[in-house]
C-alpha cells in the first residue's frame, strides 16, 4: 500500500529555542519512497537541523537557532505492506519477563496505572477482561470531545471527566491494561481515514510474544496506521517538544491518505502495527 503523509506546522519563537519534532514515520513503518522536510525562519533563513534515533525506530528531528516566526513542512510517500493479524482472538497468558515488558508494565506520567489498580480489578478484572475488552470499555465509557482535555490531563483525569481526544482514549486504555498486568504503551501515528484529521494516538499491548494495536476511538482502520513514535505515554511521543527557549504552536495541519480503498476493521480481532 502506498501512503502519503503531510504536516504543516508554525511556531512563534520568542527566544532562541530548540525544538524536538516527531513527525517522520519511524524506521519500522515501511520503505520511505520520497521524503522532504523544510524549515523556514522569519520567511527566509534556514534553521539548524539534525536527526536523532529514537526508541523503537523512532526518528527525532532537532531544530535550533530559531527566533521569530518558524514554519515547518514535512511530506513523505511510504510503501508499507499491511501486517498480518496474529491468528485467533484469545488474549491470555502471562507476559514474557524482560526489560521491555517490565518498562511498559510500570506507571508513567500520563498513565498512573498504580492509581487505577483497584478500579480496574473491580470494574474489569472480575470478568477476566482482556485488552480488547478494555478498549471496548473505554470506547463505550468516553465521549470524543475536542477541547475537553488539557495537556496535563492523565488517564485518571480522563476517567473522571468521561471525555477526551485520541491521546486521552489511548492513555486510559494503556493505564487500565497495565493495571490488569498487560504491558502497554502509546504510539503516535498517521491515520488515513481519521476525521477530523490530525496526528493520532493509539495503544499497543504485549501478549503471547508480540504487540497488538488497540484504538478505543475506532476512528480509523488499524491496518492503515503509519507508526511515528512509540513510548510510555504522550511525554515520549509528542509531535513537538520545546527543549530550551520558548515556542508557541500557532498552526497545525495534518494529512494522511492511502492509494485505493481503506480497509475495514473488526476490533474484536488482533491487529499488529508495522
Amino acid at each position: 500500500m502506498i501512503f502519503r503523509v503531510f504536516c504543516d506546522l508554525a511556531f512563534n519563537v520568542s527566544d532562541d529555542a530548540v525544538l524536538a519534532l516527531q513527525i517522520a514515520p519511524s524506521g519500522q513503518a515501511g520503505a520511505i519512497v520520497e521524503e522532504k522536510l523544510v524549515t523556514i525562519v522569519d520567511g527566509g533563513r534556514e534553521a539548524t537541523l539534525f536527526e536523532v534515533a529514537g526508541e523503537h525506530g523512532g526518528r527525532v528531528h532537532v531544530l535550533s537557532g530559531m527566533t521569530g516566526a518558524v514554519s515547518i513542512t514535512y511530506e513523505a510517500v511510504i510503501d508499507q505492506q499491511p501486517v498480518a493479524a496474529p491468528a485467533g482472538t484469545h488474549w491470555s497468558g502471562s507476559p514474557a519477563v524482560d526489560l521491555e515488558t517490565m518498562t511498559y508494565l510500570r506507571q508513567s506520567r500520563y498513565c498512573p496505572s498504580d492509581q487505577l489498580a483497584g478500579f480496574a480489578a473491580v470494574e474489569l478484572g472480575a470478568g477476566g477482561a482482556d485488552p480488547a475488552t478494555v478498549a471496548s470499555w473505554v470506547f463505550e465509557r468516553l465521549a470524543y470531545e475536542i477541547g475537553s482535555s488539557g495537556p496535563l490531563d492523565t488517564a485518571v483525569d480522563t476517567l473522571l471527566k468521561g471525555a477526551g481526544v485520541c491521546r486521552d482514549f489511548a492513555h486510559l486504555t494503556v493505564a487500565l491494561c497495565r493495571a490488569l498486568g498487560y504491558p502497554s504503551r502509546l504510539v503516535s501515528v498517521y491515520a488515513p481515514g481519521l476525521y477530523p484529521m490530525d496526528f493520532h494516538a493509539v495503544a499497543e499491548v504485549h501478549e503471547h510474544g508480540s504487540w497488538h494495536v488497540l484504538d478505543a476511538t475506532r476512528l480509523a482502520p488499524r491496518s492503515s496506521l503509519v507508526r511515528i513514535a512509540t513510548g510510555r505515554d504522550a511525554a515520549d511521543t509528542a509531535f513537538a517538544s520545546t527543549i530550551t527557549g520558548d515556542a508557541e504552536l500557532t498552526y497545525c495541519q495534518v494529512s494522511a491518505t492511502v492509494d485505493g480503498y481503506l480497509p475495514g476493521d473488526d476490533h474484536a480481532q488482533r491487529q499488529a502495527l508495522a
